[in-house]
C-alpha cells in the first residue's frame, strides 16, 4: 500500500463559524484570522494505492460552481486534484474509487463536473465507484433546513444517475471493522448524520482521515465544536471516545482542513488530550 495527500484546493471560512462558542481571543491562537475574520482552510485528500484499487477519499469543492458561490469562501493558492494526482504519476481516469466521508460540498463537490458541453453533470471520475452510505445518502437528499446550503444537489445526484453510488455497511455501534474498501470506519453523527472516518493500516501504523470531525489541531480541546456542527454535544461526545483512543494507539491523525498541519499525534495530558508531535505528509508517507 502507498499514501499520497492530494490538495485540491485552498479556501477561508468565517473564524467564528469554525469554533462556534469559543471566543475569538482564545480560537486565533491557533487560527489566525484576516480582517474580515477569516482562517485559512484547507481540502486536503488522500489517495490510498492499494493493489489493483486506487482510492480517494474526498476531493474538495470542486469547479463548477458560479463565481458569486466560490466569492464566499475566498480561494487561494494554486492547487488542484489534477495537478496534484499528476505530481504523484495519476490522472483522475486511474481512480477506481471515491470515498466520500459525508455529502456536504466541500467534501464531495469536485466528485461532479460540468460534461464537455456544459449541458448536463457527470461523474469527474468515469472508472470510479462513489462512496457513501444509506443513512447519510437519505439524510443529504432529503436535507433540513440548517444543513441544506452544504448539500447541493448537483454534487449529489449524477452519482446515482450514473449509476456509479455505492453504499458502505452500517456497523452496530461506531466503528466498522472491516469495510468494503478494506480499511475501518468510524461513524460520527455530531457533525453531519454518519460522517465517515476511514481508519487506514499502513505498515505499523494506523493512519486516521479526520474531515469534520477535527477539522485542525485547533480543535482538540473538547469544547471547541463547529457552529456548522448539527449536535454539537454528540460531537463532544465522539471527540472525547475518539481522541482518548487515539491517544492510546498512537494514531496518526491526518488533518483535511488544517491548512498548516497536515499529520499529527495526540498524548493525555492534565487537561484532556492534547497535540503530540507534528508531521508532514511526506515525514510519514515516504519512511
Amino acid at each position: 500500500m502507498q499514501l499520497y495527500p492530494i490538495e485540491s484546493g485552498n479556501f477561508k471560512l468565517d473564524g467564528g463559524a469554525m469554533f462556534g462558542v469559543v471566543p475569538k481571543s482564545i480560537w486565533q491562537r491557533t487560527n489566525p484570522a484576516d480582517a474580515n475574520n477569516m482562517i485559512d482552510i484547507a481540502a486536503r485528500c488522500l489517495l490510498i494505492e492499494d493493489g489493483n484499487r486506487l482510492i480517494l477519499v474526498d476531493t474538495g469543492m470542486g469547479n463548477k460552481q458560479n463565481d458569486k458561490f466560490f466569492g464566499y469562501y475566498y480561494l487561494w493558492g494554486n492547487d488542484s486534484i489534477d495537478n496534484s494526482l499528476k505530481q504523484h504519476g495519476f490522472h483522475r481516469d486511474d481512480i477506481t474509487d471515491v470515498f466520500m466521508t459525508h455529502l456536504h460540498f466541500d467534501h464531495c463537490g469536485g466528485s461532479i463536473q460540468w460534461n464537455k458541453d456544459r449541458t448536463a453533470y457527470e461523474p469527474a471520475f468515469k472508472n470510479a465507484n462513489f462512496w457513501s452510505n444509506k443513512e447519510h445518502w437519505d439524510w443529504a437528499t432529503q436535507p433540513n433546513n440548517r444543513e441544506k446550503a452544504s448539500f447541493l444537489k448537483e454534487n449529489i445526484l449524477p452519482m446515482q444517475e450514473s449509476g456509479q453510488l455505492r453504499f458502505t455497511e452500517l456497523p452496530e455501534d461506531r466503528l466498522l471493522k472491516n469495510s468494503d474498501l478494506g480499511f475501518a470506519i468510524f461513524f460520527a453523527d455530531g457533525h453531519t448524520d454518519k460522517q465517515m472516518i476511514p481508519l487506514i493500516k499502513y505498515k505499523d501504523k494506523t493512519i486516521a482521515f479526520m474531515a469534520d470531525l477535527l477539522p485542525t489541531v485547533g480543535h482538540l480541546p473538547l469544547p471547541f465544536v463547529m457552529g456548522y456542527d448539527t449536535r454539537p454535544l454528540l460531537t463532544l461526545d465522539e471527540k472525547e471516545i475518539f481522541l482518548k483512543t487515539a491517544a492510546d494507539e498512537n494514531y496518526y491523525l491526518f488533518l483535511e482542513h488544517d491548512a498548516h498541519n497536515q499529520i499529527i499525534t495526540v498524548q493525555h495530558t492534565e487537561k484532556g488530550v492534547r497535540l503530540d508531535q507534528t508531521y508532514t505528509t511526506q515525514d510519514i508517507f515516504t519512511n
